[in-house]
């Protein structure tokens, strides 16, 4: 199995992502939110591996945007995930699952050599 990659496609820190791993020679499968919204399954399975918590970008203009309920939604796992999988912009970018099943939050480069074995 291949890398998979979760995001965007125009999210500044995923162009840099494709940028890096292709420059690494690492062959990966692209899975597009705005193209294939993901589910609560896969985001449950995220949050199991990672934390709920670490799977919200507070940095994006989607998060600020929120009103004082929905933020205090994303304090329990079960109406975080229902919200991520709604507002699929607030994930945060990119999440690499590797062919083991583990997954990484955020471009950290020398994570995903060590992980893809490169």
């Amino acid at each position: 199995m291949k890398l998979r990659v979760y995001g965007i496609k125009n999210c500044d820190t995923m162009k840099k992502t494709f940028v890096f791993l292709e420059n690494k020679g690492l062959d990966y499968e692209f899975i597009d939110y705005k193209k294939n919204a993901p589910d609560t399954a896969l985001l449950s399975g995220f949050a199991d591996k990672v934390g709920f918590e670490n799977l919200i970008n507070k940095k994006g203009t989607t998060y600020r945007k929120l009103d004082d309920q929905e933020k205090k939604d994303l304090e329990t796992k079960s109406n975080a995930i229902a919200l991520l999988s709604e507002k699929s912009s607030m994930i945060k970018r990119p999440i690499i699952e590797f062919p083991d099943g583990s997954i990484l939050l955020g471009l950290n480069e020398e994570e995903i050599i060590k992980k893809a074995g490169k």
